[in-house]
């Protein structure tokens, strides 16, 4: 069975009866860079896209960060920028309560004119490990926690960033982390969240202020179905900056905002169940069963060249440093987070791992399907992990990930197991983007150039 579930006609009548107020609608696709393009749909368009798909131009799946074309993926001139029928993602619409004119929203796919999933969309890139994994015998389950930073939205519109300033008139400055008094002051704003994502169906769980100021947390539930938990992480966002805009905030998943602060990281929470969903991963042994540690030896072995994927950005290698919470190599160990890979702590039947390397930026789509793929390759090639660590992980690890965005990109370029289980075209095109993304941000002069070079140079 495939790993996509399209969207049934019934789902969008049903919806449309229990929300009569609803006047527009925002349909879209999440491109390679994890940004989300469509368009908005009156009321009466949306029957129509549920049974026919909405086209959209290939060249969606072609654009950089900025939205600039990227011709050396043949997805602009060499396609003539033809339209692909993108379709509804069963279960995806949802109310979006943080706009004022009554709105919903709802996931796209996209589909080759002949029917077949377009490989340049990332979240087939997910479906197609998720194939495998099914094949295999194996269900992954998994959850996306990820960490983001308010900033005040008017400084930040004139290009400045600081900490946004709570109703009651105090504005977060110090290292504080954990500070319940934090959750309490942006109370109103956190209450929108709550009640936003209850209407979106969204499963937003524990709140965490996190080690910054202005740095929250708020923990997705884990699903069955990995390709829901992405779906949820995009949904997420979107409702997290929608919302902090009501607020006069800006909410950035941006990987390293503050050069004095911590760095924003996305948790991917996994494990494997069987076809009846009992996790394969239980057991008693804190260090966990031969399975999780074949999984753990398929992270160590595959991270490097990953990178690319968790760390998508310039601005994603400035979190990797050392006692920063973002790892420097790859290990692992129970319950400790100071290395890349946790085995967490608890009941033995919720045994599961924590991959703690990917920035708030990555595109979960892709993401997921890297650490989905290292598990799968460690199991199906009987991997052997490294001793687990104790104690402080940044004092034993030697420093052997990509530390540059030119570095993490040679290396995924150069790595046969990306293609083989993401698909080799899928990662071209993503590389490719990336590559292009990377020329045109260095050869832009800064204003630290200028401040470094202008004078003394």
């Amino acid at each position: 069975m495939s790993a996509v579930t399209l969207a049934e006609v019934a789902e969008a009548e049903a919806f449309l009866a229990a929300n009569p107020d609803v006047v527009q609608v925002e349909c879209f696709l999440t491109d390679p860079s994890g940004v989300q393009r469509g368009k908005v749909l009156r009321r009466s368009e949306v029957l129509g896209a549920y049974r026919n798909g909405r086209p959209l131009p290939c060249s969606i799946l072609s654009l950089d960060i900025r939205g600039a074309d990227v011709e050396e993926t043949g997805l602009v001139w060499d396609e003539g920028d033809s339209d692909r029928v993108c379709r509804p993602v069963a279960g995806s619409l949802t109310r979006a309560p943080w706009r004022t004119t009554p709105t919903a929203q709802f996931l796209l796919t996209s589909y080759e004119t002949d029917g077949r999933p377009s490989e340049a969309d990332p979240r087939h890139a997910l479906a197609r490990v998720v194939e495998a994994c099914h094949a295999a015998g194996y269900h992954p389950v998994a959850a996306v926690e990820t960490e983001f930073y308010l900033v005040d939205g008017r400084a930040a519109a004139e290009g400045r960033l600081t900490p946004p300033a709570a109703p009651n008139g105090f504005r977060p400055t110090d290292l504080q982390a954990y500070l319940v008094q934090d959750l309490a002051d942006f109370s109103a704003f956190l209450d929108d969240v709550y009640a936003a994502a209850d209407a979106a169906g969204l499963p937003a769980r524990t709140l965490i202020s996190e080690y910054s100021p202005g740095q929250l947390e708020i923990v997705l539930e884990h699903r069955t179905d990995p390709l829901r938990a992405a779906d949820d992480a995009i949904l997420w966002k979107r409702l997290v900056k929608g919302v902090a805009e009501r607020h006069g905030h800006l909410a950035t998943f941006m990987a390293k905002p503050y050069a004095d602060f911590s760095g924003s990281g996305t948790h991917l929470h996994v494990s494997f169940a069987d076809a009846e969903g009992r996790n394969l991963f239980a057991g008693a042994e804190p260090a966990g069963n031969a399975l999780l540690r074949a999984a753990v030896a398929g992270l160590e072995a595959t991270m490097a060249e990953s990178m690319a994927l968790f760390a998508p950005n310039a601005n994603s290698y400035r979190r990797f440093k050392p006692n920063s919470y973002a790892p420097v190599g790859p290990a692992w160990a129970i319950d400790n987070r100071s290395v890349p890979i946790r085995v967490t702590a608890g009941p033995p039947h919720t045994r599961h791992l924590e991959q703690r390397v990917c920035g708030a930026d990555a595109n979960p789509y892709v993401a997921l399907a890297a650490v989905l793929a290292g598990m799968l390759e460690g199991v199906e090639k009987g991997l052997a992990p490294s001793e687990p660590i104790t104690g402080n992980g940044y004092a034993q690890i030697p420093p052997s990930l990509p530390r540059h965005w030119p570095d993490a990109l040679r290396r995924a370029r150069a790595s046969d197991f990306l293609k083989r289980r993401l698909g080799e075209r899928f990662v071209d095109v993503f590389l490719t983007i990336k590559e292009a993304e990377c020329d045109r941000f260095f050869a832009e002069v800064s204003d630290r150039d200028l401040a470094w070079y202008l004078r003394l140079a």
